[in-house]
């Protein structure tokens, strides 16, 4: 181990080694985009590659899009600032990625599925398709934006660049090659994204341990004496003298980071987003059969954990890094810990695979899962339903164009945001996320037939969510904008915003059911109601 920072004056310039490095491992990307997304003949080979993607290689593509810019920066801002305990929403995690391997998939494969929101269309009707999929483009492009912001401003402190070019620049590359080669050229990238995810994060740690005063393992119990490796959070406060029970369960609800709501809220909101979000079902419904499908997704799990320990390492390191170096200035924000960190310390050469990690996560984008929902949801029903494939080929292209353009606005204004954007993200998608995975399992599980009940189950339940939300986030919001007369209007009461997605699931999984009506005595099997056409697929094995 160093006794001491190098001698040298740092600089926040790159050098020529750093552009090498990254250039060709961007460069890599783009080849592999070019040559694995040739050949798009219909919107079957656009949005599914014609079922022939390998499933290890889905399974590191699905990698990517849950890990994203967001492990690279925030959690290391996370583990930087405050613990590990965001480890503990991996367990729910977990067991929501069986869950989908087992309960979603199998259907989705049965029904022959483009988009899993033709299996709204199956079991209820058009209209409950189109809240599903009109509630996917509102999570995902929110969710996306938050990505997006992340991946720009860490690259922008590295290179100097504005955030307004940053954006630009990466959305330009995203539109460019998933127009270009569709799905295929969004798993395989996505795969060799994943590997360099790992490559970037080992060889930061790697650097950190060989700078940091003294064995690792005293490091380690710095950190640990500093509070930073907590692990879980199982704080159970017992009701205090004169508390009536509902304030008692309110305190224990106004907590969103304790064990029990990480595990509880984390399996609901990964069902929703594994099992109900297109942009992670499309790259499993790429693979030939349902059995790997299952294995890709079951395979995540393996992958996922240690990629996320390794960039919590990451932000506890920086920490004691820091800690050891007090007169070394700290960074702005958290999440921009590994960004500083890059840019006045890592040497030439390292300094470029960190940029090519964060670049890389920044071009994985959704455009491919939103074209193909609004293609398939949208347009084709209800705008043209029949016309020839070249032609659903370009609406394809030119939505991505247009959902890029709307991205890029949306993550400008998360550059407001002076909270861990982390926590943002996870925030928003607490609101839609109960009620696309309400109305899911009220098809998966039971046989009651709704279509418009469902419509108003979801909108009410995605109200009821939003106004709690509020109520926990809104008083600091009303108090910024002067309009202090309003904290007056708030209920008493508090829900830590990772109980959301439980409450939001659950009302509308009971609103649909009131809503909805028993099934006839003989319900007709998926082969009537396709005309034959699902029960091909249910042979796919």
């Amino acid at each position: 181990m160093n006794e001491g920072m190098p001698t040298q004056s740092l600089t926040c310039s790159l050098g020529w080694l750093d552009f090498v490095v990254c250039g060709l491992l961007v460069a890599a990307l783009l080849v592999i985009a070019y040559f694995t997304g040739r050949r798009e003949r219909d919107t079957g080979d656009f949005f599914l590659g014609g079922r022939r993607v390998p499933a290890a290689a889905a399974c590191l593509s699905f990698v990517a899009a849950e890990i994203s810019a967001v492990t690279i920066l925030s959690v290391p801002g996370i583990a930087f600032n405050e613990n590990w305990q965001y480890l503990q929403f991996f367990i729910g995690s977990a067991g929501a990625r069986i869950a989908v391997a087992f309960l979603f998939i199998p259907i989705f494969y049965k029904f022959n599925c483009t988009t899993i929101y033709e299996f709204l269309r199956h079991r209820f009707g058009r209209e409950t398709q189109y809240a599903g999929s009109a509630f996917f483009f509102v999570a995902r492009l929110l969710g996306s934006a938050v990505r997006l912001y992340i991946a720009s401003a860490g690259v922008g402190i590295i290179m100097g660049w504005t955030l307004e070019g940053t954006l630009l620049v990466f959305s330009i590359v995203s539109i460019a090659f998933i127009a270009f080669g569709g799905i295929k050229a969004v798993v395989w990238t996505g795969a060799y994204e994943t590997i360099i995810f790992f490559l970037a994060g080992i060889a930061v740690i790697g650097y950190l341990l060989f700078q940091i005063q003294g064995p690792p393992l005293d490091a380690w119990q710095a950190a640990d004496e500093a509070g930073r490796l907590s692990l879980f959070n199982v704080t159970v406060q017992a009701a205090e003298p004169g508390e009536s029970w509902w304030e008692t369960i309110n305190r224990f609800l106004a907590d969103p980071k304790t064990l029990w709501a990480a595990i509880l809220s984390t399996f609901f909101l990964n069902l929703a987003v594994f099992g109900t979000d297109q942009d992670f079902m499309q790259r499993l419904l790429t693979v030939k059969t349902r059995r790997s499908s299952q294995r890709a997704i079951l395979g995540t799990i393996l992958v996922g954990f240690p990629l996320t320990c390794i960039y919590l390492a990451v932000g506890t390191l920086l920490f004691v890094f820091y800690r050891q170096h007090p007169s070394m200035p700290l960074p702005a924000k958290a999440d921009e810990a590994l960004s500083h960190f890059t840019v006045n310390v890592l040497p030439l050469g390292l300094k470029g695979l960190v940029l090519a990690a964060i670049v890389l996560a920044s071009i994985d984008s959704p455009l491919s899962s939103l074209s193909s929902s609004f293609v398939t949801d949208i347009y084709r029903p209800l705008i043209r339903r029949k016309g020839p494939e070249s032609h659903y080929l370009w609406v394809s292209r030119v939505s991505i164009v247009g959902f890029g353009a709307l991205l890029v606005m949306l993550a400008y204004v998360c550059y407001q945001l002076q909270e861990s954007v982390l926590w943002v993200a996870l925030k928003i998608l607490t609101v839609p996320s109960g009620s696309m995975l309400g109305v899911f399992l009220l098809g998966l599980l039971t046989k009651r037939r709704a279509n418009r009940g469902n419509v108003v189950a979801m909108i009410v339940s995605a109200a009821a969510m939003a106004i709690l939300l509020g109520l926990g986030e809104g008083k600091k919001y009303i108090a910024g904008l002067g309009w202090d007369w309003l904290t007056g209007l708030s209920l008493e009461v508090t829900i830590g915003w990772s109980w959301l997605i439980v409450i939001g699931t659950v009302m509308t999984f009971v609103l649909g059911y009131l809503l909805g009506r028993p099934p006839p005595a003989e319900e007709p099997g998926p082969g009537e109601r396709r005309g034959g056409e699902a029960t091909a697929a249910e042979g796919a094995d």
